[in-house]
């Protein structure tokens, strides 16, 4: 494994680096499962959120905010692309939302032989992108005391965009 498994549910979803425990899935509520393994030396790291049971309207407007922040910032990623231009794709989304206030730490960050590697996707960040860098996409908001939500892929920057790696896994609503 890359780092150690995050799993989160219920009102502990709403901490962005939550650690698996021996409580129990709540019946209804949303499950954050964020995970990597290492392959070849190289280490990997996806965050999926899903829904137990029948959602409110509000869990699923922020999980949607949440999915349209991400594809916004994918979306920008490109060689030449400053970081925080990244970030800010991201952001501006949950700022219309109303959930910048929920969006409490960086929208991503570099991966290759170590999981946190540089550079960092963040407010004012304005290294620039490369061809060649592994990143994460990973915006969340996080509603103390209620819930939270975060969808990360990795992404490959190209000269003429966005290559994301993660592709294969559903990042769609999912109610189960």
């Amino acid at each position: 494994m890359s780092f150690e498994t995050i799993v989160a549910s219920g009102e502990r979803s709403a901490l962005p680096h939550g650690r698996a425990t021996g409580t129990k899935l709540p019946k209804r509520g949303f499950v954050t499962l964020d995970f990597g393994v290492v392959l070849d030396g190289y280490c990997s790291d996806m965050t999926r959120t899903v829904h137990l049971g029948k959602a409110s309207q509000r869990e699923r407007d922020v999980y949607h905010s949440v999915l349209e922040a991400q594809m916004a910032a994918v979306a920008v990623v490109k060689a030449g692309v400053s970081c925080g231009a990244v970030d800010e794709a991201a952001r501006s989304v949950l700022r219309k939302a109303r959930l910048e206030k929920a969006f409490s730490h960086s929208t991503g960050h570099g991966v290759g032989l170590e999981i946190h590697e540089g550079p960092r996707l963040a407010a004012g960040q304005e290294q620039v992108l490369q061809p060649g860098m592994v990143i994460t996409i990973e915006p969340g908001a996080y509603l103390a005391d209620q819930f939270g939500v975060r969808i990360e892929d990795m992404v490959l920057v190209t000269a003429k965009g966005a290559e994301v790696l993660t592709a294969g896994s559903a990042k769609s609503w999912m109610e189960l």
